[in-house]
């Protein structure tokens, strides 16, 4: 049995690799071609730029690919295998259907650490460089249009509106409203610009300061002013990136800053659960690749067993992130918009696997 999972492991690993290679130079072609659409003569977005913005969201298309690459190479490898009779001979051996699952599901496991690793720890900071990278090329700031006068953050007794954010987090147009215990409104404080400074507060500068009390309201204007606060520059560069292309302690994180502001979670609570089960979903993969390893040819060639896998795999990946949105839109419970198509094509493999076996 070890002789078989470790020739089945050189096979699916060679064929996982070699239709990454084919997925991510297609992914990668498509990137170029429409970072060299944004590229203009009064920008500094050239050449350099562009190769370098498609080279840091390569992590992000590798972490996206893994469903689709493991189940497509691994039906690859298998059906050659079964194509050569050589999984004929090992079943005839006397190798049970619970082996070869057990033997694909240690083959599995380096999948799903990878794909865990790499949507964890490198794609994330790859993904939020690259936009970095792009908006400071570009001379460009971050217009933060979720409500025509910007977006609104709460802090606490306040709430924050800023206009736009540059690639450094810092922020412009920024508006502070200071509220008392019963919601009075205490203070309005206006800043042109707001720079995080040694990790505690923020510097406002082109400050005016407008302070309301029982007899009437004063005005002040300042050149620059300390404000401390629980918002930090990583609570805005949330807005830099989709939650989906998030790590999972950072959503987290956010996750608990809106729940102390009581505000809405779903979405990222969503995205968050997603990140914790896509590794799963890779051994889900490996076994619903199993059932083609019955080859028949006059149920198709190689090729066709490909296409189906190919079908199967952008099903599994456009069928998520549909189920995701619906579950953000109805406000579902976020563990099961998140995982409810991980079970089913589970259940999917399990009854491919009872019917090829009853065959």
């Amino acid at each position: 049995m070890n002789l078989l999972t470790r020739y089945l492991a050189k096979e699916i690993y060679l064929s996982v690799l070699m239709v990454f290679a084919a997925l991510l130079m297609l992914f990668e072609l498509l990137d170029l071609i429409n970072q060299m659409n944004e590229m203009g003569d009064s920008s500094g977005y050239h050449m350099g730029y562009v190769l370098l913005f498609v080279l840091l969201t390569a992590p992000n298309h590798i972490y996206e690919l893994f469903p689709v690459a493991v189940l497509i190479g691994t039906i690859f490898a298998l059906v050659q295998m079964a194509a050569n009779s050589e999984l004929t001979v090992y079943r005839a051996s006397g190798v049970s259907l619970e082996q070869m699952i057990y033997a694909l599901l240690r083959i599995g496991l380096p999948f799903m650490i990878a794909c865990f690793v790499v949507g964890e720890f490198i794609a994330p900071p790859s993904q939020h460089l690259a936009k970095q990278i792009k908006l400071k090329a570009k001379n460009a700031n971050v217009s933060l249009m979720e409500f025509r006068s910007g977006v609104w953050v709460k802090d606490e007794g306040s709430f924050v509106n800023a206009k736009a954010v540059l690639h450094d987090t810092t922020l412009l147009g920024v508006s502070i409203y200071q509220f008392d215990e019963r919601y009075h409104l205490r203070s309005i404080t206006a800043a042109e610009r707001a720079s995080y400074q040694n990790g505690q507060s923020w510097e406002l500068t082109g400050v005016k300061q407008t302070k309301f009390n029982e007899t009437g309201a004063t005005v002040n204007q300042l050149g620059a002013m300390e404000w401390r606060s629980s918002l930090s520059p990583n609570i805005f560069t949330v807005l830099l990136i989709e939650p989906e292309q998030m790590s999972a302690w950072s959503l987290y994180q956010y996750i608990q800053h809106l729940d102390d502001n009581k505000q809405k979670t779903s979405r990222y609570k969503i995205a968050m659960w997603n990140k914790l089960a896509y590794p799963f979903a890779v051994l889900v993969m490996m076994l619903l690749a199993l059932p083609f390893s019955s080859y028949n040819k006059r149920e198709g060639g190689v090729s066709s067993k490909i296409f189906l896998g190919v079908v199967l795999g952008l099903g599994f990946h456009f069928s998520s992130r549909l189920f995701a949105n619906l579950g953000t839109l109805k406000d579902w419970w976020p563990m099961f918009s998140a995982t409810a198509m991980t079970w089913v094509f589970l259940g999917l493999a399990l009854a491919m696997l009872w019917r090829t076996e009853r065959r």
